[in-house]
């Protein structure tokens, strides 16, 4: 069945990452933009979030193509989970293999993946399988039979399976994303029959890709340079897509502020260490997501942040000050200012959306770092050494020698994440 919604508003296009179908409310059609680029596309109706599939523990493998070789959405997807929701203690690896098709990642599952014993898996493939032409049945077929072999394949090894949707082009793009199109509306089909979860990539970067078109510029590629491979911006679009579909709730936490007696409080993950009439000083073991860079270049993760509801959905580190006697307040974080009204503080603000450049920048950047080198080193393992001749010979010692050398860069994950003190000033103006 194919329905469609039309909405003026491109804003309202960015709920569409969505989980496991379980007990899952009804699907929603995605917001259709009145706009005549989108007319021949008919995006089948998606299944909405159904409370965290994540588990305490969970052994994350990402899976993809090319697109997840760039180590982007990838990196960002374990930062994330890392820093963010530290209390799940979720590891992660990453899988990507440049030009890469889902019967090619089903031939090297068990060799590459499932000796690794992941307990969820998420899978981004399309890109390749859709030919770069228009759609013809013979693609929908052979991407169907792997696609579900795979499915099969990780619940027989009783992991759990997030189906992502290829994403868009931006080159010679609407027979191609046509295409892309059908085969998202596949793996929502496959993802109903199997009982697995989904999310999806295409719909939401198509449609934020031609946002960011007409707000910035009309060479702004949400698939970067090439048309494929995207810049931070997509990537981000990316992230913010499978997060959503492991279920996330994006509360990073909630300060509390009386502005008349001085008193505070913090929520889970968030200690006062003292507090005074205009000042808080707080410990935190959880970060929000940071990210800086211009909000209008496809090259930025900011810019990703500035077309879906990224902060608003994922990372919101709240401050609610109440009491105040004046209309407005000087809020400062770190070494940036900001101005509020009483309302809007009393409301609540979202310092992670609020201050690109905060006290947990310097130790996320950090964290990301040594993120980004182990899932660097994660390519060489998989790639250059499972994939080797010595591999073939010794597998069992390959296995250990290179998750020995992999083992100090997961240590470097554990060092980088550390408590952040911070100190909050809200001072009348």
């Amino acid at each position: 069945m194919k329905c469609v919604i039309v909405l003026s508003s491109l804003a309202a296009l960015a709920v569409l990452a969505v989980t496991p179908l379980r007990g899952a409310s009804a699907a929603l059609v995605p917001p259709k933009p009145n706009d005549p680029y989108f007319e021949k596309f008919e995006p089948t109706p998606a299944p909405q979030p159904d409370g965290l599939l994540l588990k305490k523990g969970d052994r994350l493998a990402i899976i993809g193509d090319s697109i997840t070789e760039q180590k982007l959405y990838s990196r960002y997807m374990e930062t994330y989970l890392t820093a963010c929701v530290p209390e799940l203690e979720i590891t992660a690896r990453q899988y990507g293999w440049g030009g890469e098709t889902a019967p090619g990642f089903l031939a090297r599952m068990t060799n590459d993946c499932l000796r690794f014993q992941p307990t969820i898996a998420t899978t981004c493939y399309g890109m390749n399988d859709h030919g770069y032409s228009a759609y013809r049945d013979s693609i929908g077929d052979r991407y169907r039979k792997a696609q579900t072999a795979i499915v099969h394949s990780f619940k027989d090894n009783g992991a759990r399976v997030v189906l992502g949707s290829p994403g868009c082009v931006s080159k010679k793009a609407e027979a191609l994303n046509l295409n892309l199109c059908q085969l998202r509306n596949i793996d929502i089909e496959i993802a109903g029959e199997e009982k697995v979860g989904f999310a999806d990539v295409f719909w939401p970067m198509f449609t934020v890709g031609r946002e960011g078109q007409q707000r910035y510029a009309t060479n702004y590629a949400i698939a970067g340079g090439d048309g494929v491979h995207p810049g931070g911006a997509g990537h981000l679009v990316m992230a913010y897509a499978f997060l959503r579909a492991l279920g996330l709730d994006g509360e990073i936490g909630t300060y509390t502020v009386d502005l008349n007696s001085g008193e505070a409080k913090a929520s889970k993950g968030h200690e006062v260490v003292s507090a005074k009439k205009g000042e808080v000083e707080i410990k935190s073991t959880r970060y929000p997501f940071c990210a800086t860079g211009a909000a209008n270049v496809d090259s930025s993760v900011r810019s990703g942040m500035s077309l879906v509801p990224f902060n608003k959905e994922l990372n919101r580190l709240m401050l609610v000050a109440r009491n105040g006697s004046a209309e407005k307040y000087k809020v400062t974080w770190g070494s940036t200012s900001k101005t509020y009204s009483a309302a809007q503080l009393a409301a609540g603000v979202n310092l992670a959306e609020d201050f690109a450049e905060n006290p947990f920048s310097s130790a996320f950047n950090k964290v990301d770092a040594a993120v980004a080198a182990k899932q660097a080193y994660e390519t060489h393992q998989i790639k250059n050494i499972f994939h080797g001749p010595e591999f073939k010979l010794e597998p069992d010692t390959m296995v250990k020698l290179t998750e020995r050398a992999r083992e100090p860069l997961v240590t470097a994950i554990k060092k980088a994440f550390v408590p952040v003190t911070h100190t909050i000033r809200i001072e009348a103006e």
